[in-house]
């Protein structure tokens, strides 16, 4: 049968997706820097297939937590709740007469409803109803109560099982109460809105009542009070001899402002008078023409002034003994003595004039100063009165408003408020409210499937080990180049001796064949990548013994070699070799003899019959002294083996905890390193991948071995192998 192509097998890693190479130069970077998880959210489909994966285990846990639910809620004993409905109207007023009937209602509805839901869950209300039906005996049970003693008894009524909670806008309160016994339940909600309706008109009463005895007790003492203030005003008023003093206070005030006016006019004219009484005493004629008589004084200037113009006129004409010049002489004399005379007259007079308004001025300030005092007097003792007046008639106010109180708190104290009332009351139900079986059952499946999804993925995330690619790619930034599938009863499924080699992939489990068919995909996806030069070396290892390294050393080695290309397999673990044992031949002599014994490498080499183009070195002998001396020999076999086969694969050991494995992979073209898939930890290749960078290796990729399809989603297609590799005995 010819052999099939690779095409239609999956792709195994995306090329676009390869990280850059670390560079060659630098400091490498460390293990930290490898396994450094990068912030990239995982697809839906991921979750999707964790949920494909742990699908039974998930149906188990939520069908034994439901039918746990269903067994615990048939035993639970039911629990009934009966409810009573209070209506609140907080249009109707709290009394029937004075500011409480007239009172409005404010917009404080929420306030005043959860006000009132405090108010039935409180002491008061709930202690005569836990005492009538012993609620505190049923709730904390008889051992409880009796032990708690006085304190218990003493300690404000809680009652769990009460429920009191009002509906949105709304002003009604629901008043329930749960109890096994659904009479009692019915019973005790009933019993606990009337004590809420006693309990507000028992507080209004008393409200009323205590402020009646209070205003009762002021009431006397107020009532003397007014008495003494009633009296003192009458007292003031005799004092005064006047009904009100205002009246009078305003008149004398008048006057004041009067009398004040002809003062102020009167200093004016004293002012005036006594500068023309100063200039006159000083005998200016100018002042004296200022005067009350300076139209006279004037005119006799003016004939005084005229009978000098004659004279020395006539003076001019006539001698001194002529008639005309004494005539002239005499006018003139008599002018000037009528001029003197005039002003002394003048001066008296304004001295007169100036002593009268100094004794005008004195007149005035006296009447001024007498009325001014008269007024003080008077607006002092009305200011007392008004204090008087004043305290007389709020104490007479307020004892006629406190025995109005008195009176409208009596009344409104008996009127019963019918605002809060009981609407509707409870009845026994009939269907328990607790347990509730399709709830529970409904809770329970959600609640078993919400933590078993929880569990799960919380498991797949906590998973350190190495399981897909695509969880490769994100969290060690390095490259898949393979994965190899599990194989069932894989002792048997391996080829025991050399003459089986040649019938790989004949008439062997679907398992093995799809293992051979990933083992040919992976030696197509080292060798036929885009890389600098041709691989010619390769070395196969791992981070810890067991990951299957040598297996697919040899599994490679024997691909490559049915490809008819020249193929050498180098065993170089010298500790712990398994080449010879998988391929069934002997190891007298191997790389051992070649190290200590400087044998050629060509003479100690295996051929199979069935593959003429597979050399095999073993490891030889086991020493502990040819590990050491590997490192001389290793570089000059890899050298000229090359020159020889197309391809030299080198099976070395783990390279954590040993030395040669690191001089093994600056020695070859490439490394490959593999880790087992659900087993290998993440932190343990990083390390790997971190020492490999550090003596610039070149590392081709990582091997993930042993998958399988319930391990990722990416794993779907292997179990397709089987299928697609069984005989068609119809073509046939």
């Amino acid at each position: 049968m010819p052999e099939e192509s690779n095409h239609h097998l999956p792709a195994l890693y995306d090329p676009h997706s390869r990280p850059p190479e670390a560079p060659r130069w630098g400091p490498a970077p460390g293990p930290e820097e490898w396994a450094r998880v990068e912030e990239k959210a995982l697809p839906l489909s991921h979750y999707l297939w964790i949920v494909k994966r742990r699908r039974w285990t998930i149906l188990a846990f939520v069908a034994l937590s439901v039918v746990a639910t269903l067994i615990v809620s048939l035993r639970v004993q039911p629990v009934y709740e009966s409810t009573a409905t209070v209506d609140i109207d907080r249009q109707m007023p709290t009394g029937v007469i004075g500011q409480e009937a007239l009172r409005s209602t404010t917009n404080d509805a929420d306030q005043f409803l959860s006000t009132q839901i405090k108010l039935i869950q409180s002491d008061s209300v709930l202690r005569p109803v836990a005492r009538k039906y012993r609620l505190l005996d049923v709730e904390r049970g008889t051992g409880a109560a009796e032990a708690g003693g006085g304190r218990a008894a003493e300690a404000p009524v809680v009652l769990k099982r009460l429920k009191v909670e009002r509906p949105r806008n709304t002003y009604l309160i629901y008043i329930g109460y749960r109890s096994t016994d659904p009479k009692l339940a019915a019973e005790v909600a009933n019993a606990v809105a009337q004590s809420y309706v006693e309990h507000t008109f028992n507080i209004r009463y008393r409200s009323s009542a205590g402020l009646s005895a209070f205003m009762e007790r002021q009431l006397e003492e107020l009532k003397a009070k007014f008495e003494r203030s009633s009296a003192a005003l009458l007292k003031f008023e005799r004092e005064l001899n006047v009904i009100n003093p205002e009246e009078k206070t305003s008149i004398i005030s008048s006057r004041l402002l009067q009398l004040n006016t002809e003062y102020t006019g009167a200093q004016g004219d004293r002012v005036r008078k006594e500068a023309a009484h100063n200039s006159v005493k000083q005998g200016s004629i100018e002042a004296a023409q200022v005067s009350s008589q300076g139209d006279l004084l004037r005119r006799l200037q003016e004939r005084v002034n005229e009978a000098q113009a004659r004279f020395a006129e006539v003076r001019e004409h006539y001698g001194a003994n002529h008639p005309e010049y004494r005539k002239a002489f005499a006018q003139s004399a008599e002018a000037a003595r009528l001029l003197q005379q005039t002003r002394e007259s003048t001066a008296r007079r304004v001295e007169v004039e100036y002593r009268e308004a100094v004794s005008r001025e004195t007149m005035l300030r006296q009447a001024v100063a007498e009325q001014k005092a008269e007024f003080d007097r008077l607006n002092a003792r009305s200011f007392e009165y008004q204090t008087l007046k004043r305290e007389a008639e709020g104490d007479k106010k307020l004892y006629e408003e406190l025995v109005r109180k008195i009176k409208e708190a009596g009344i409104n104290a008996s009127f019963q408020n019918s605002s809060i009332r009981i609407a509707d009351t409870a009845r026994p139900a009939v269907i328990a409210v607790f347990p509730s079986i399709k709830l529970n059952l409904l809770l329970a499946l959600v609640a078993s499937l919400l933590i078993a999804l929880a569990a799960a993925i919380s498991s797949d995330l906590l998973d350190d080990t190495l399981r897909d690619p695509e969880q490769v790619a994100r969290t060690l930034a390095a490259e898949v180049v393979g994965t190899l599938p599990i194989v069932k009863n894989w002792r048997s499924a391996l080829p025991a001796a050399s003459g089986a080699l040649a019938r790989l992939g004949e008439g062997q489990e679907p398992d093995a064949s799809g293992y051979d068919e990933a083992i040919r995909t992976l030696r197509n996806s080292i060798l036929l990548a885009d890389f600098d030069r041709r691989l010619r070396s390769l070395l196969i290892t791992s981070a810890s013994p067991g990951e299957g390294k040598s297996t697919i050393a040899v599994r490679l080695a024997l691909a490559h070699a049915q490809q008819h290309r020249r193929t050498l397999l180098i065993d170089g673990d010298l500790r712990r070799p398994s080449v010879h044992r998988k391929l069934g031949i002997s190891a007298a002599s191997g790389l051992s003899n070649v190290v200590l014994e400087g044998t050629p490498w060509q003479q100690a080499l295996v051929r199979l019959e069935s593959m003429p183009d597979l050399d095999i070195l073993t490891a030889g002998v086991v020493s502990r002294r040819s590990s050491d001396l590997l490192e001389r020999h290793l570089l000059q076999i890899l050298e000229e083996a090359s020159l020889v086969y197309d391809l030299v694969i080198l099976d070395a050991p783990p390279l954590l905890g040993f030395a040669e494995p690191l001089h093994m992979a600056t020695a070859v073209d490439g490394v490959v390193v593999v880790g087992r898939a659900g087993q290998t930890s993440r932190k343990a290749v990083a390390s790997v991948l971190a020492a490999l960078t550090r003596l610039r290796a070149n590392v081709v990729g990582l091997v993930l071995n042993e998958v399988h399809k319930e391990m990722s989603d990416s794993y779907y297609y292997y179990g397709h192998y089987g299928k697609y590799y069984r005989p068609n005995v119809e073509a046939s």
